[in-house]
């Protein structure tokens, strides 16, 4: 299936699989790649059980694209790119499947931006991934200013971004950025064992899980946990889950 020309997707059995698909430019951010992406997981969303997103070409995504930004800074219509781009991102967290951000040669800027909004990472040992805004004279415009400080903590997401600092994916994952990284030669088994063991999990308990985090992190603790009982007890009380329970008593 294709949903435009700049984000292709395929469904592989219970498997979605997004590709940002604007390799001359490593898949930078146009308002059609940002619209396209959100289509995407949205639509394979709910014929899916877990997806994937990677780039075209070797990268990832290179962040917004410079012709693009340009041409709509000087129609005044740039607010579009920004507020398209958001939504893709913020799309991940309301959807009740796993999003896998496959990670491969350049994730910067708005594609590191991505990636922090992923449910899970998996990289290349030799991915380069960076918020380079400050390199440029920017101001993170993807969200990073806001995930990357709840992923790191404010001190150490400041020095990454004031100093434009880069990373390779063994450093993401050691920073926890990225769940785990490989080879250029175990990638692909990697991305294929993350799936595998994705698709092994009761989608009704991912799904509710997904939604305890992300609704959790908009509260406090206490309001968190609160809604976690709440949602195990609906959980329980759902006859297939008994039924399995009932199967493991038995075992």
């Amino acid at each position: 299936m294709v949903l435009s020309d700049v984000v292709r997707t395929r469904l592989d059995g219970e498997v979605g699989h997004v590709v940002l698909n604007r390799p001359h430019v490593r898949n930078a951010i146009t308002i059609a790649l940002a619209d396209g992406l959100h289509d995407a997981l949205v639509d394979l969303a709910g014929r899916a059980r877990v997806i994937v997103v990677r780039g075209a070409g070797g990268h990832f995504c290179a962040g917004g694209d410079v012709e693009e930004v340009t041409r709509l800074g000087a129609s005044g219509e740039l607010r579009g790119l920004f507020d398209a781009f958001h939504r893709a991102c913020s799309v991940v967290a309301t959807l009740p499947v796993p999003v896998v951000a496959a990670v491969e040669g350049s994730a910067t800027a708005g594609g590191f931006e991505f990636a922090q909004a992923a449910d899970v990472v998996v990289v290349r040992d030799d991915a380069l991934l960076a918020d380079n805004h400050a390199r440029l004279g920017q101001v993170p415009a993807g969200g990073g200013s806001q995930r990357l400080p709840r992923l790191l903590g404010a001190q150490r997401a400041l020095t990454h971004i004031l100093l434009g600092e880069r990373l390779s994916g063994t450093e993401a994952v050691a920073l926890g950025l990225a769940w785990r990284s490989a080879p250029a030669a175990g990638f692909e088994a990697l991305v294929d064992d993350v799936v595998a063991r994705l698709l092994r999990a009761d989608p009704a308990a991912t799904a509710r899980t997904k939604a305890l985090v992300h609704e959790g992190l908009r509260g406090s603790l206490e309001d968190g946990l609160a809604r976690e009982t709440e949602v195990v007890l609906e959980h329980l009380a759902d006859p297939a889950v008994a039924e399995r329970l009932a199967r493991f008593r038995t075992r």
